[in-house]
């Protein structure tokens, strides 16, 4: 079964830090780009980041610059997103999700597995 797990959302406060993890199984990590998503309630699911297959491009959305880090271990079949400084506004279920297109091109649209989701909640 092919599958992507998210973990390490939950409550931080703001200033803070969360590291969230996306594993796979049954398939290989290493010949897709992957794409960290987020949705808040009420709003729509817009991209965050996203780390090319093939070379080591990363992408970042403007309101996550500077915050947020996008990495991979193949040996883990894993990819992590970074975040520090969180802010209220950061709060969301993030989703991971597997694209056989380049970073560039990677909507929600061009998905070929999403992950189940993990909540992330920034307040005091």
């Amino acid at each position: 079964q092919l599958q992507l797990v998210e973990s390490g959302g939950g409550l931080v406060q703001p200033g803070g830090s969360l590291r969230l993890s996306c594993a796979a199984s049954g398939f290989t990590l290493d010949y897709y780009t992957i794409g960290w998503f987020r949705q808040a309630p009420g709003k729509e699911r817009e991209g965050v980041s996203c780390i090319s297959s093939s070379d080591p491009s990363t992408y970042y959305a403007d309101s996550v610059k500077g915050r947020f880090t996008i990495s991979r271990d193949n040996a883990k079949n894993t990819v992590y997103l970074q975040m520090n400084s969180l802010k209220p506004e950061d709060t969301a279920v993030y989703y991971c999700a597997a694209s056989s297109q380049p970073c560039i091109v990677v909507t929600t649209t061009t998905i070929d597995y999403w992950g189940q989701g993990t909540q992330v909640t920034v307040s005091s």
